[in-house]
């Protein structure tokens, strides 16, 4: 199936207001997803025979910036029989506040794997999974102060008493 008839599928299937847009212009096109909904699309995209998504290969938590103050998340997912590749984006505002993280659905419940990569999306860039089964930092320690992948963080001068910079 090329975009544009993937585009097509998941309008029939759940309106006009899914897309919210699409980026053409790059290697990879990708459809810009409405955020509410991206576990439902990512169910479609898996088990319609005609796409047949069945591997996520890559999910990557963004900071678009301190100026949009707006963040997001990347899908990269595969269907490995028919040899395609397809690419979803989800976003939101958020003020960057720490107490009020950007939050999205979690597709977990869709791709296993996904538990570990949006896992990895909140540990590095703060981003919330709604029912995730175990949303948790992976990399860095629990009591771990801010997420080092935004563009606003601030590095600290040590870490219980080791010096870090």
């Amino acid at each position: 199936m090329i975009f544009e008839d993937i585009k097509n599928l998941l309008v029939a299937k759940f309106g006009e207001t899914v897309i919210v847009g699409e980026e053409t212009n790059g290697l990879q096109p990708a459809l810009l997803i409405a955020p509410a909904q991206i576990t439902q699309v990512c169910l479609e995209l898996r088990d319609n025979p005609a796409t047949y998504f069945d591997f996520l290969s890559n999910l990557s938590g963004v900071d678009y910036g301190t100026i949009d103050s707006r963040f997001g998340v990347v899908y990269h997912l595969s269907s490995i029989p028919y040899h395609s590749q397809l690419t979803l984006k989800v976003s939101t505002a958020n003020d960057r506040d720490l107490t009020d993280l950007p939050s999205f659905p979690s597709i977990s419940s869709v791709y296993k794997t996904a538990e570990w990569h949006e896992r990895e999306a909140y540990d590095m860039v703060g981003i919330w999974f709604e029912n995730h089964p175990d949303m948790r930092r992976i990399l860095l320690p629990d009591d771990w102060d801010g997420f080092p992948l935004r563009k606003d963080y601030v590095e600290a001068e040590e870490y219980k008493g080791i010096k870090i910079k």
